[in-house]
């Protein structure tokens, strides 16, 4: 029986076909068996409203806050439990149909505390980040990948979101590192 080879991803939003297959291309060849284990973050019901609110509401610096409702805040709640949920399933069904062998779940948390504890409970030995580019908080060092590399012990692989590694490599983004 061959060892298992945990990877613990912490993505950003449901993947596509495409960036299953390349994070699968990562593995091929290993003599162990591969296992991903997916973390989604949740989104903040609250933190939507407030930004739809803002983004209708112009500049908050003029007017007086609006308190937010209770009842649309639980209903846009449920809303992103189910948009989490089905983009976690449509996740890891991309990582099955790519070959590999995935589970998963939706993180209520503070996204890099739950990769480390994922990392530790389930003997990971890397961690692969999948995120849009965020050029300000990667130049700040304060992006979920420059927050990993400062809290978890194993090496960690930042991939941008719908690039493939010609992409990510050419502008000089994505790939930054183990």
């Amino acid at each position: 029986m061959s060892e298992t080879y945990t990877v613990v991803l912490l993505v950003e939003q449901a993947l596509s076909g495409a960036d299953a297959a390349q994070v699968r291309s990562l593995h091929e060849g290993l003599d162990a068996d591969v296992r991903y284990h997916v973390l989604l973050p949740a989104v903040d019901a609250a933190a939507r409203i407030e930004a739809a609110m803002g983004a209708v509401g112009g500049d908050s610096l003029t007017g007086p806050r609006i308190p937010l409702d209770p009842e649309a805040v639980e209903t846009v709640q449920e809303e992103s439990e189910r948009e989490s949920t089905n983009d976690l399933e449509a996740t890891l069904a991309a990582l099955r149909s790519a070959g590999a062998t995935a589970d998963g779940t939706v993180v209520d948390d503070d996204p890099i505390a739950a990769l480390s504890a994922a990392v530790s409970e389930l003997d990971g030995r890397e961690a692969i980040i999948l995120t849009r580019s965020h050029v300000v908080s990667e130049f700040f060092h304060v992006d979920w990948t420059s927050r990993a590399r400062r809290n978890i012990g194993v090496p960690v692989l930042h991939l941008l979101e719908h690039e493939n590694f010609d992409e990510q490599a050419g502008s000089g983004e994505g790939v930054t590192g183990l």
